[in-house]
């Protein structure tokens, strides 16, 4: 898989947790690391399990993780700012020069809401780019819809205070690890399930001709 993709050999993680998924990281690709829980070893066959490895891989050919990180440091320093802004502007006690800090405060939480909605939208779309790749790779576009579904469907049956406790890594898992109180927000950074079948649908009809 990665000579067709035309990158090493990526260092393997393996993660023991129930929960089926896998997720690539690193600066580079010589530094990369792809990792897969046994959950996930254990709910895939050999051609579905070379898929979602697809996916991965593709991710760090196209440099996501470092993308992604770019494009988050202006959201972050907005962030920062409208956190702290003004909380370190001293309050209610000094008024002159407040209003200024007021209007970098408003500019900082527009900047902070727009940036937060592109991220997710590159996020979103370059989960469908994995997807292509990963189908492109392997030949076989339903063995990864087959795997997005057997993990799509075992997730709903983790318990709900196993997946709060990964939620930080959803940007980078195949699948997110939905619980109650992040659905929302996983919605926005993640394409649905369906939406994902469906791309890899039409791939699947392209590819027989």
């Amino acid at each position: 898989l990665c000579a067709i993709a035309d990158i090493p050999v990526p260092r393997i993680a393996i993660m023991n947790t129930m929960m089926p998924n896998a997720f690539a990281t690193g600066r580079n690709k010589k530094n990369a690391v792809v990792a897969v829980t046994t959950g996930l070893m254990r709910s895939l066959d050999r051609e579905e399990l070379e898929a979602v490895l697809g996916h991965e891989l593709t991710h760090i050919k196209n440099r996501d993780m470092t993308v992604l990180t770019i494009a988050s440091f202006l959201s972050t320093v907005a962030f920062f700012i409208v956190r702290y802004a003004l909380y370190f502007g001293g309050g209610g006690n000094r008024r002159e020069g407040n209003g200024g800090l007021i209007v970098v405060w408003i500019v900082s939480l527009i900047v902070w809401v727009i940036s937060f909605l592109l991220i997710r939208a590159l996020s979103r779309y370059r989960e469908f780019s994995a997807d292509r790749g990963a189908a492109i790779i392997t030949g076989k576009p339903s063995k990864l819809a087959s795997a997005l579904m057997k993990i799509s469907g075992t997730m709903q049956r983790v318990p709900s205070e196993d997946l709060r406790k990964v939620e930080g890594m959803n940007a980078f898992f195949i699948i997110p690890a939905i619980s109650g109180s992040s659905i929302m927000q996983l919605l926005s950074t993640h394409p649905s399930t369906e939406k994902r079948l469906a791309a890899l649908e039409k791939l699947e009809r392209e590819l027989e001709f």
